[in-house]
C-alpha cells in the first residue's frame, strides 16, 4: 500500500480539494482507496460521506480499532472520517502519536488496501506530522498569493525535519492551486516559484474555478458536473492524479 498526504500550513489553498479528487481518480482506476480526514473541519468527511465506514480517525492516535472492513474484502473506497476528539491528539507526544498511526497504517495495508489519502488540518501540528512520519509521499497544494508563497519555506523545513525520522518520505512537490489565469499577479508569482523551486513545482496547475467547488458540494468529482465549464477543471484534475498516480508507482 502507498500512503499520500496532502500537506500545507495555509489553509484555503485547495488541498482537501486535490485530496478528494485523487481518491476519485484513484478509485475509478479499480485501486482500493482509504481516506484518513485528519482536518478537524471535516471538508473531506463531508464530501464523501457516502463512503463512511464508522471508524473515525482519532483511533489512529489511540491504539485502535482499525477494522474498516469488518472481515470482508477492501471496499473500492472507504472514509475515516474526522472528529472532534482530533482536536485532543495535538497535546500527545509526536513519538507516540507516530508510533500510533503508524500501526494503524500498518492495519490497512494487511486490510487489502492499495493506496491511502490523509487530509491533514492547515497548521505544522502533532497529527500532520504524525501521518508524515507513517508516509511514502507528501503533496502541497499552494495558492499563488503572497501569504501561501512565504509559507513555502516552513513548509519544506517541516518535510525536511521529518525526514530524520522518516527517510523513505518523498516529497512529490507543489501544486499550483486555484490559479486565475487572467491575473496578472499569479503569472509573476508562478515564475518567481519556477525560478527558485525548479524541481518542486508540478507541471499541472489547477484553475481558479466554481465547478470544483459545486463538486466537492455535491460529492462527487467535477467530471462528474454536467456543466460546460466543469470540463476544463476536469482536464486538469485528471492530469494532476495522472502524474501523481505514476510518481507514486502504483502497481495493479
Amino acid at each position: 500500500m502507498k500512503t499520500l498526504v496532502t500537506a500545507n500550513q495555509k489553509g484555503g489553498v485547495g488541498k482537501t480539494s486535490t485530496l478528494v479528487h485523487l481518491a476519485f481518480d484513484f478509485y475509478e482506476r479499480g485501486k482500493k482507496v482509504a481516506v484518513i480526514d485528519l482536518d478537524t473541519q471535516g471538508n473531506a468527511s463531508y464530501t464523501l460521506q457516502e463512503f463512511r465506514t464508522g471508524v473515525v480517525a482519532s483511533n489512529f492516535f489511540n491504539g485502535g480499532p482499525f477494522d474498516v472492513v469488518n472481515g470482508e474484502d477492501a471496499p473500492g473506497m472507504a472514509l475515516i472520517e474526522s472528529d472532534a476528539a482530533l482536536a485532543n491528539m495535538e497535546t500527545m507526544s509526536l513519538s507516540r502519536a507516530g508510533e500510533h498511526f503508524r500501526a494503524g497504517i500498518a492495519s490497512l495495508a494487511e486490510q487489502g488496501f492499495d493506496v491511502c489519502l490523509i487530509d491533514t488540518a492547515p497548521s505544522l501540528g502533532v497529527s500532520m506530522a504524525a501521518a508524515l512520519i507513517a508516509a511514502d509521499y507528501v503533496l502541497s497544494p499552494i495558492e499563488l498569493e503572497a501569504y501561501s508563497i512565504q509559507g513555502i519555506k516552513k513548509m519544506n523545513a517541516a518535510i525536511t525535519n521529518v525526514r530524520k525520522a522518516n527517510p523513505k518520505l518523498q516529497f512529490l512537490g507543489m501544486v499550483p492551486s486555484k490559479v486565475d489565469g487572467r491575473n496578472p499577479r499569479h503569472g509573476r508569482h508562478l515564475e518567481q516559484l519556477q525560478k527558485a523551486y525548479p524541481q518542486l513545482i508540478i507541471p499541472a496547475s489547477i484553475g481558479l474555478r466554481s465547478s470544483i467547488a459545486d463538486a466537492l458540494a455535491s460529492g462527487v468529482p467535477v467530471w462528474k458536473i454536467k456543466k460546460t465549464a466543469a470540463r476544463k477543471a476536469a482536464k486538469e484534475v485528471r492530469a494532476l492524479a495522472d502524474l501523481v498516480f505514476t510518481k507514486m508507482e502504483i502497481t495493479a
